[in-house]
């Protein structure tokens, strides 16, 4: 293997580290009733280290049915997702799987394509539970209350 090709191995691994830390460090998500505003939490833990395995040519991540996406640059999840980022998304089967600090795509009747904004709060109705969703960019929540069979997946890795 060229030493070329392993750089860029140890590159996109770093840059996968790194990426979490980042939003780790910088994303933190819930609603915080006092100053009237939300605050970003991290997405929760989807894959565990036990799940990834590093080798000189290769990083595979064992995640079962996952699939690839990609993103319009809509400006309302700036600076984590934009035209060049690709995802590795899930599709939740409870809602359970669904967290405060999460990146979700969602189905609504104001939008020809899914939204992808970031869980900022789960509460409960007379329906039962729904999901408050905010883009990371944006001033204030989404007018609407998400519900589990909306989701259409979960995005729970990003590589640029």
């Amino acid at each position: 293997m060229s030493i070329r090709k392993t750089l860029w191995i140890i590159a996109i691994f770093l840059f996968i580290i790194i990426s979490t830390a980042f939003s780790t460090a910088y994303a933190t998500s819930y609603f915080n009733e006092t100053e009237e505003r939300f605050m970003l939490l991290p997405p929760s833990d989807t894959i565990s280290e036990g799940q990834i395995k590093v080798y000189r040519d290769k990083i595979i991540i064992h995640i079962n049915d996952a699939q690839w996406s990609s993103y319009l640059d809509t400006n309302s999840m700036s600076p984590v997702l934009f035209s060049g980022a690709n995802g590795i998304e899930i599709i939740p089967k409870t809602k359970s799987e669904v967290h405060i600090g999460d990146i979700i795509a969602y189905e609504t009747k104001w939008n020809n394509i899914p939204v992808i904004h970031r869980v900022v709060d789960i509460r409960q109705d007379e329906l039962g539970t729904y999901f408050i969703t905010k883009g990371d960019n944006n001033a204030s929540a989404d007018p609407v209350k998400v519900r589990f069979d909306q989701i259409r997946y979960k995005l729970i890795a990003i590589i640029y």
